[in-house]
């Protein structure tokens, strides 16, 4: 079960935001996500509580106020070549909706089963 948090600066259109969401969820299911497992919130904050740099590391084009921070925390065991593979389908769906690649930075964090309550408070994995 993923958990996606996607944080971005005042003000976003909806279609902005339905935009990231839907492209992370189409790139989860393509890496073997099912498709009704969909938690996602969006942040939304005023640019003076969300900083960050434009140009690190080594940007070809600046980051500006789109710039989007996505953190996926799923289960442990996903291999490289499937963060790799979700990277890529995310970036090419975003690009296809004209999105600059260089304002979307991701972020995998991983926990074990035994640290997921799909609901009440049953530890279904352990």
């Amino acid at each position: 079960m993923p958990l996606v948090t996607i944080t971005v600066c005042k003000p976003k259109s909806l279609l902005f935001k339905e935009t990231v969401l839907n492209a992370v969820h189409a790139a989860l299911v393509e890496a073997g996500v099912p498709e009704k497992d969909k938690f996602q919130r969006i942040l939304e904050l005023d640019a003076e509580n969300f900083r960050f740099d434009t140009h690190y590391p080594d940007l070809h084009k600046g980051r500006n106020q789109d710039f989007v921070l996505i953190e996926i925390l799923w289960s442990v065991g996903r291999s490289v070549q499937v963060k790799k593979q979700l990277l890529d389908s995310l970036m090419k769906r975003l690009i296809d909706k004209s999105m600059n690649p260089e304002n979307i930075m991701v972020c995998f964090k991983e926990t074990s089963w035994e640290n997921w309550s799909f609901a009440g408070g049953r530890l279904i994995h352990v």
